[in-house]
């Protein structure tokens, strides 16, 4: 067994667990149990969480309601524990399955805090690693790497992006299977005090779930991340400029609608991502308009305003689109960046 430093679990005092963990049941005080749904919720302000989720995201239907699926199982659970029934601790291990900016960061950051107000988890922080931080590069390099961010992560959720590069079969000299192992035994016995969430592009989870059984079965719940279409897109750039105290003109709204369509149509596409670094160069060339006229006297409308030649500056509108054979429009690439 892997012993995890910090790491707080009753059979490892008490001997190894016979079966799936239990939640005390005890027959509590009626007095000071809550009894309803929202006695629950106005105790532990879990509804503020799901309130920012469904305000802070665009889009993400399917997940937002998953979440609250999820959130509804844990305050049933508390209730039936408030009551003495006999609840099992729910397995709470999550696969987030989606491209890249599709809020899957954000969202693990919610569950993380949603877990911790119903007292799922003891701190409700979120560790997020990749391979690099929990694979070494040599014979017992692995285990310490491993164990020491299993126990950062301990009271609260480990976030594993890009999952599938912990197994390499390709490689035999490679150690990731090593990591998947401790995180195995951990996962299954420190459920009660940590979750892990596993994250990355669906096939390639696909195929690392079916390569790992074993990680499979201990996955409760598997949430797909949708892409997000141009009208959510553009939703989420103005929410964007509006947290960092800027705003489209109604032109250069019209000409972001048409770059997103355009950007739509090129590699490596990035949802939310894109939309952040295409607005960070549309800042920048506002930046340099202003700039160039030096002794005008900038009004703060002026300095807060995205213009539609900032938004044209891209090089998507440099040049038309090339004709595909078949007669269909193809934006060209770009072989500098991806965004662009």
């Amino acid at each position: 067994m892997y012993a995890i430093p910090g790491a707080t679990r009753a059979a490892q005092v008490e001997g190894p667990s016979q079966g799936p963990a239990q939640s005390p049941s005890p027959i509590p005080s009626t007095m000071d149990t809550p009894r309803t749904v929202a006695a629950v919720l106005a105790d532990s302000q879990v509804e503020a969480v799901l309130d920012e989720l469904d305000r802070d995201l665009v889009g993400l239907k399917p997940v937002k309601q998953r979440i609250r699926d999820i959130a509804a199982l844990l305050v049933i659970d508390k209730l039936r524990a408030g009551l003495g029934l006999q609840a099992q601790n729910p397995s709470l291990h999550m696969c987030f399955s989606g491209n890249p900016g599709t809020g899957k960061t954000t969202v693990a950051l919610r569950m993380a805090q949603i877990l911790h107000r119903l007292g799922y988890v003891r701190k409700g922080h979120v560790v997020s690693v990749t391979r690099d931080d929990l694979v070494g590069q040599y014979i017992g390099h692995t285990a310490p790497k491993t164990k020491e961010v299993l126990k950062k992560a301990m009271g609260g959720v480990l976030f594993i992006d890009e999952a599938y590069y912990l197994y390499r079969p390709e490689n035999e000299r490679d150690y990731g299977q090593e990591a998947i192992e401790i995180l195995l035994q951990v996962m299954e016995n420190h459920r009660d005090d940590l979750v892990v969430i596993l994250a990355g592009y669906q096939d390639r989870m696909n195929t690392f779930f079916q390569s790992n059984p074993g990680m499979s079965s201990r996955i409760a719940h598997h949430l797909e991340f949708p892409d997000y279409d141009s009208p959510e897109l553009l939703h989420i750039a103005q929410a964007m400029l509006q947290q960092q105290g800027y705003r489209f003109s109604d032109q250069a709204e019209q000409a972001f609608e048409r770059y997103l369509q355009l950007r739509l149509q090129q590699p490596h596409f990035a949802n939310a991502r894109s939309v952040r670094n295409a607005l960070d160069r549309a800042r920048l060339r506002q930046a340099s308009r202003l700039f160039a006229d030096r002794h005008r006297e900038w009004q703060a409308a002026d300095l807060c305003t995205i213009e539609a030649t900032d938004i044209l500056g891209s090089r998507l509108f440099a040049a038309p689109a090339p004709v595909h054979p078949t007669g269909v429009h193809h934006a060209a690439p770009s072989p500098a960046s991806p965004d662009l």
